[in-house]
């Protein structure tokens, strides 16, 4: 896989739809993000998670295309959660203040227990 590369798949748990990303979130990653979320949006969840457990890298141009994905949610109705952030980026999500509007748990388990308390 090239560096550059970000690998989206879907898949549907209870509580809601996860985004499962591989790889780097920068100026790449734009199609493989918004396609894996319009699939997600489809199966019309009410929450959206998203595992950034295999996630290496993600630069400005990321941090931009998850905050056009949260415009996506807020517009629907639909959560965002986030999970499996690095320290590093649990740091740049609070310090953007992203974690304002998505909420950052450290586990997938965590993640559904905070998806289903909705």
């Amino acid at each position: 896989m090239p560096a550059n590369d970000l690998k989206a798949s879907v898949r549907q748990v209870w509580g809601g739809t996860v985004l499962d990303l591989r790889g780097e979130i920068n100026d790449f990653a734009q199609e493989a993000l918004n396609a894996a979320y319009a699939e997600a949006e489809a199966k019309n969840p009410q929450t959206i998670l998203l595992n950034f457990e295999e996630v290496d890298y993600i630069n400005s141009t990321g941090i931009a295309l998850i905050v056009g994905l949260l415009a996506k949610a807020r517009a629907s109705k639909r959560r965002l959660l986030a999970y499996g952030l690095s320290d590093h980026y649990v740091e740049i999500f609070n310090i953007t203040r992203l974690s304002d509007f998505v909420s950052v748990l450290p586990n997938e388990e965590s993640a559904l227990s905070e998806a289903s308390g909705s």
